[in-house]
């Protein structure tokens, strides 16, 4: 990126440094997550059971702390954080089955097309052509994507069904996005995630039941570990910076996480990185820049306060 595209309000200032330092641990956290999943003795949507249902009850002490009030619920909004917490837990499982079946840089990327699908949602809402930039972004992400899904079938063809599955992982939290844009109108950004986070404790349950997985650990390690870094760390760092910081600067540091968990892939698993794999992750890294300063899209800033995945 040439230094002058860079816009004035992106150069953090002095005052943006804790929303910078919250951003920073937000992406370490959640890069992490994928990595826990695999250590849990449990099976992956079982995994992902638990890693809300831990962290609901902080959440919800959270909320109650940051000062959430009791108030009732309209019908309309109780739908949405339904609604919400379903697609977050389709999401959770859906990722969670191909995180084994991938490398955790593959899966990290995937689980993060979010940030690049919920602009095409707002493209359709808006009923407005993207700008040229976001265009480039879609195509270089399509392009990437396209490579890094090649490399996975010529090395294993369960790792393909592993990218397609956290692809449809990102799909699904584009849907939780839409959802909780509609609950945000109404809601703080802690009580929303509380809320569908809570929503979303049961659905997975029922998926690990029906997939016939181990739920009950016997090393309950890893799972307090996934919970206490990807659902209330790495989110409640998201959400804190989020809103705080440009959108330059968060595409950017979202690029944090495929670094991140393509380093513990390669250091836990000997996940090694080809020359395509890299091309092709480059691609959809430009593009999860691209997509975010190419312009505003319908409901984008409503979005920035849901927090990031895994997507996701």
């Amino acid at each position: 990126m040439h230094p002058r595209s860079v816009p004035t309000s992106a150069v953090p200032r002095p005052s943006q440094a804790p929303a910078l330092a919250a951003l920073v641990v937000a992406n370490v956290a959640l890069a992490f997550g994928p990595w826990f999943v695999r250590l849990a003795d449990t099976g992956p949507v079982a995994s992902g059971f638990w890693r809300i249902a831990l962290a609901a009850p902080l959440l919800g002490a959270l909320a109650l702390a940051t000062g959430a009030r009791r108030e009732r619920l309209g019908g309309g909004l109780w739908v949405a954080l339904v609604a919400g917490g379903l697609c977050f837990a389709a999401d959770l499982a859906s990722w969670h089955l191909g995180i084994l079946r991938t490398t955790l840089a593959n899966a990290t990327l995937f689980g993060n097309s979010a940030t690049l699908i919920f602009p095409v949602y707002g493209f359709l809402v808006a009923r407005t052509w993207p700008s040229r930039t976001q265009g480039l972004a879609l195509v270089l992400a399509a392009a990437g994507a396209g490579l890094l899904m090649g490399r996975s079938y010529s090395l294993d063809a369960r790792n393909l069904a592993g990218d397609a599955l956290c692809l449809l992982a990102g799909i699904l939290y584009t849907a939780y996005f839409i959802c909780m844009a509609h609950a945000r109108e109404r809601l703080r950004p802690v009580p929303a995630l509380a809320l569908s986070t809570a929503a979303s404790v049961l659905p997975l349950l029922l998926f690990a039941h029906a997939l016939g997985e181990r739920i009950w650990p016997d090393r309950w390690a890893p799972l307090v570990a996934l919970a206490l870094a990807s659902q209330v760390l790495g989110q409640g760092c998201m959400i804190y910076a989020l809103g705080r910081l440009s959108p330059l600067v968060i595409g950017l540091a979202l690029l944090i996480q495929p670094v991140v968990a393509a380093l513990v892939g390669w250091i836990a698993y000997g996940e090694r990185l080809g020359t395509a794999d890299l091309i092709g992750a480059a691609m959809v890294a430009v593009a999860l820049v691209l997509v975010r300063r190419g312009g505003p899209v319908v409901a984008r800033a409503k979005a920035s306060d849901m927090g990031g995945q895994e997507a996701a």
